[in-house]
């Protein structure tokens, strides 16, 4: 019987890439994102059904998972993927895009992860991987929204993976560091405040940084890859780090203050 995968979030980068690899290996998809009618081209690929979710939306989080169970009749993993990056200074987020940003990368998997569980308690089997980040085990400057949601993440799914694995669901987390999407672009978010220029200069400094990085790095297929891995190879492993570069090995063997003496020279120069 051929299986079925969910992925929120499909409609470019790692969840595109994701749908078109797994389809690609003999899954049915349900590729869903806010705009569906926006991306036909999905919707072209053999066994690739495109379904309206927003993950900020509980009602349609519902409605979609009955619209795919209704066409599949099944589903066996689900992908929470659907996310964004907020960056600057949290002193000037405002209070909509805090809320914002945590109801798109925390809440909003939290209501997809809630709609599934039960489904995949009644089958007894059924996989949950996360979406997580390199900046959910190892915060950087001016992520703090962002890495705050993905610390977040970190623990709810490290906590739920002991509850749900006697009901033979498996959870996993990934955790990319820079990849080429449209994190750098479409997908990120910058918090300003026309009165409060002091983080101006080292802002301005972060961004080109990141976003010469970004597109110097492999792009989402190198994720999908893992994330497919992840699905099928049957373990219980809980993290899978994608293109950390060794972060995470020096985060753990490096004194504190080497550790964060090195964040400062890379990403504020000095």
């Amino acid at each position: 019987m051929e299986k079925v995968i969910l992925i929120t979030g499909a409609s470019s980068g790692i969840g595109k890439e994701t749908a078109k690899l797994f389809q690609a290996k003999n899954w049915k998809v349900a590729a869903t994102m806010r705009k569906p009618e926006e991306h036909a081209d999905l919707s072209r690929i053999a066994d690739v059904e495109c379904f309206r979710l927003d993950v900020t939306d509980v009602d349609s989080i519902r409605s979609a998972f009955a619209e795919v169970l209704e066409k599949f009749g099944r589903v066996d993993a689900v992908v929470n993927n659907a996310g964004y990056g907020l960056l600057g200074p949290f002193e000037a987020a405002s209070d909509e895009q805090i809320e914002r940003q945590f109801q798109t990368n925390l809440f909003g998997l939290m209501n997809v992860c809630r709609e599934v569980i039960p489904h995949f308690r009644e089958q007894k089997r059924g996989t949950i991987v996360n979406i997580s980040s390199l900046s959910g085990r190892s915060a950087i400057p001016f992520s703090s929204l962002y890495s705050a949601t993905k610390y977040a993440v970190e623990g709810f799914s490290e906590s739920m993976s002991y509850e749900l694995e006697k009901f033979g669901i498996r959870v996993k987390l990934i955790e990319p560091g820079p990849i080429n999407t449209e994190f750098y672009g479409r997908s990120e978010e910058i918090a300003r405040k026309k009165d409060l220029t002091v983080y101006d200069e080292r802002l301005d400094a972060f961004l080109a940084f990141m976003r010469k990085g970004g597109k110097a790095a492999p792009d989402g297929s190198i994720v999908a890859e893992v994330i497919y891995n992840a699905v099928t190879d049957g373990s219980k492993r809980l993290r899978y780090p994608v293109n950390t570069k060794g972060v995470l090995f020096l985060r753990s063997v490096l004194p504190e203050a080497v550790f964060r003496g090195l964040v400062k020279k890379i990403f504020l120069r000095g």
